[in-house]
């Protein structure tokens, strides 16, 4: 229940409301990316602790382990590196749909406010109609008894 003088102020929302939208969909999708960089550092990871362990074998075969340990370490340290990236990048994913919400909920709140003070205003007109019409029987009930 809006005013014609709300128009600007809902199309204001509506922007709003879309922002809003978009910048949730933004950070679930960064918050996804997240979750996948951090598995694939923790597969990296368990991965490194596994192939650590060297038994018994040929000095070649100590020599192979420890080369496919450091390019394990590598891609680790690269995943690392990217899982910061996106961490980074889901913050400011964060930080934006938060603003927005904030920007949405205030013109929300300021378009409740403009509802209720048009009830206020209309149950005050009504309240002085009421008090009119029991005023105009009140004076027509003193003059028809005077009469």
């Amino acid at each position: 229940m809006s005013a014609p003088r709300d128009a600007g102020l809902l199309a204001v929302a509506r922007v709003r409301a879309v922002r809003e939208s978009d910048s949730r969909v933004g950070l679930r999708q960064a918050l996804a990316e997240l979750g996948a960089a951090q598995r694939r550092v923790d597969e990296l990871r368990r991965r490194m602790e596994v192939a650590d362990a060297f038994g018994t074998g040929s000095a070649a075969e100590f020599l192979a382990l420890r080369v496919s340990l450091s390019l394990l370490g590598e891609v680790l340290v690269a995943a690392e590196q990217q899982y910061e990236g996106t961490r980074t990048i889901s913050d400011a994913a964060l930080v934006r749909w938060q603003s927005d919400k904030a920007r949405l909920g205030a013109i929300e709140l300021l378009l409740e406010r403009r509802v209720a003070e048009r009830r206020t205003d209309r149950e005050r007109a009504d309240a002085r109609e009421l008090d009119d019409l029991a005023a105009q029987r009140w004076l027509r009930a003193r003059t028809a008894g005077a009469a």
